[in-house]
């Protein structure tokens, strides 16, 4: 990043000061390096993370219900240190800088993990047929690149989407109907890799060994990297605003110092820089809301204020547009809060499905199996095939009814997959009473696969990818365009944590009902032996909590208002 006529002195693009830079940077000319590295970054992660229980029975010698809370734990701390990156990408470094920092945290991780699953001495001894007895030392090192991967992918998930946004301008209205389809082409990237790792990596790892399955994704995400620098010359690049929890405080500690403060009838007294520019660096202004009135008062000027030369002290007067911040946060929770049984219906795919899927006929014809992660394939073509089917043709017929230039709002997007996930769970608890049922009427219940093809699981798979292009991308967009300008890495790492916690709700879902129904010396639902439980209860208990919690996002997003913003960010 060296030309002088494209980058500011900070480093900062300037389109609009310079408008040869906007001709020279940004759009698809640089998202192609965003949509490669995370292409490969996400073949990496899933290469790991998709055959991860499997992994954790065979050679660490955990149980069923160990493995699968062990699986959803490291992934909801994949998606709670995003929260890290995401403070350090809207404060201090910059989203460009936060990525090339923490990437090579995750390559290193990766490496260790690799070395973990090949190095004698590291790896796994006191092998007995496909089950290990590894010592304290080789579980310590093996978790401890595990979470070394976690702490590395948080400065990467909440930059790289919005990242990639930031390549189009939101005052150019060309641009920004691209931005609207870089999130499907972005979300069909992630599942490009993920194609390749359910398939391809998944067949190494049960086939070949652990530690070429745990190498292939090292090299795979040390391609991402290099795909990332390669576009560093043509990336537009967004001024960190500071601290955002700082700004948020003020505001919150200038209006209880406020609090007997009346807040005036007309909103236009309220404070406010005088420039068309917000006074937050890479902000544009926020309109005034009428909701959550209580927070005004830190924008009423008083006699209080110390002002200087201009200056204000903003632990006692805010403006508008840092207030609006503040209100903006508060009404994306309860849509975040929404979205945390979807995650946590959405992380089946790696722990039930494929513990599922172990009891079922593995085989392609009489000599090939197919392993049961591998089963995973079906959700990533089903989001191959729903992300283009939505963005070239979906959206276009319903934009004929609803008038709305992206067919749909982005709360009705979300809405539609809400709803397709309840189907996939009862879906998938209706194959699993069938199965019971076979297991039951011929007394199978000391056989580990019974003769039912493992492809009566595709159906609940494919389900799941199609709710994934309705909400998982609508939340990619929801987020970065109803965050505040200076904390959209901050937003975007925010709806990364209803994975996070989904996946820590699904920890939870075990756990009770594990000790609920285990009481007098049942096996419970979740027993090592499935023939011996009832998988189908867990699932209907998903596809309940999904239907009530569909009943409160409809209530949330009927009384949801869209952010306006005014001007432009300097």
């Amino acid at each position: 990043m060296d030309e002088k006529d494209v980058y500011t002195e900070d480093g900062t693009v300037d389109i609009h000061k310079n408008p040869a830079n906007k001709e020279k940077t940004g759009n698809w000319k640089a998202c192609r390096f965003i949509l490669g590295n995370e292409c490969c970054e996400r073949l990496a992660y899933y290469g790991m993370g998709t055959n991860l229980v499997n992994y954790l029975e065979s050679r660490l010698n955990q149980g069923n219900a160990t493995a699968a809370n062990n699986v959803t734990n490291w992934s909801g701390t994949c998606y709670i240190t995003p929260l890290i990156g995401a403070f350090l990408a809207d404060a201090y470094l910059g989203r460009y800088w936060t990525i090339a920092i923490f990437v090579f945290i995750y390559v290193s991780g990766m490496t260790l993990l690799t070395l973990s699953a090949s190095v004698p001495g590291l790896k796994p001894g006191n092998c007995d047929g496909n089950t290990c007895h590894p010592n304290s030392g080789q579980t310590a090192v093996f978790f401890v690149a595990l979470y070394m991967i976690a702490l590395g992918t948080g400065g990467i998930k909440p930059c790289v989407s919005s990242f990639g946004a930031d390549q189009f301008d939101e005052n150019d209205e060309a641009e920004k109907v691209k931005k609207s389809s870089f999130f499907n082409w972005f979300y069909f990237s992630i599942n490009v890799g993920a194609l390749i790792a359910a398939t391809v990596l998944v067949w190494i790892q049960m086939n070949v060994g652990w530690g070429w399955g745990f190498g292939v994704p090292t090299v795979a995400m040390v391609i991402a990297v290099c795909f990332f620098f390669l576009g560093s010359r043509f990336y537009r690049l967004q001024r960190p605003g500071g601290s955002p929890l700082t700004r948020i405080f003020q505001v919150i500690v200038a209006a209880f110092r406020k609090i007997r403060v009346k807040v005036p009838e007309d909103k236009s007294l309220l404070f406010e820089t005088a420039d068309d520019e917000s006074n937050i660096k890479g902000s544009r202004k926020l309109v005034h809301t009428d909701n959550l009135n209580f927070f005004d008062k830190a924008a009423v000027e008083s006699q209080s204020d110390s002002i200087k030369d201009g200056e204000v002290n903003p632990w006692r007067l805010c403006s508008v547009t840092q207030v609006e911040e503040l209100k903006s946060i508060i009404t994306l929770l309860p849509v975040w809060a929404s979205g945390i049984v979807f995650a946590t219906v959405y992380s089946q795919m790696n722990t039930m499905f494929v513990l599922q899927g172990n009891t079922l006929d593995q085989h392609m014809g009489p000599n090939f199996e197919i392993p049961s992660a591998s089963l995973s394939l079906f959700d990533t073509v089903s989001v191959l095939f729903w992300t283009p089917v939505y963005d070239q043709f979906i959206v276009p017929f319903a934009r004929k009814f609803t008038r709305h230039d992206r067919g749909f709002t982005q709360l009705q997007r979300m809405g539609i997959g809400l709803v397709i996930s309840i189907f996939a769970m009862i879906t998938a608890g209706v194959l699993e009473v069938v199965r019971l049922d076979y297991v039951k009427s011929h007394n199978a219940y000391d056989e580990k696969q019974i003769p039912m093809s493992i492809f009566w699981q595709v159906p609940q798979y494919l389900l799941i990818g199609c709710a994934e292009v309705f909400t998982f991308i609508g939340q990619l967009e929801f987020f970065y365009d109803q965050a505040p300008d200076a904390m959209r890495s901050l937003c975007s790492a925010l709806s990364l944590t209803t994975v996070a916690l989904g996946n820590y709700l699904s920890t939870v879902l075990v756990t009770v009902v594990m000790k609920v129904t285990k009481k007098n010396g049942k096996p419970g639902w979740i027993p090592d032996n499935l023939n011996r439980g009832h998988l189908d209860y867990y699932f209907y208990l998903l596809a309940t909590l999904s239907f009530l919690n569909f009943l409160v996002y409809l209530w949330i997003s009927k009384r949801y208002k869209y952010k306006k913003a005014v001007g432009r960010a300097h």
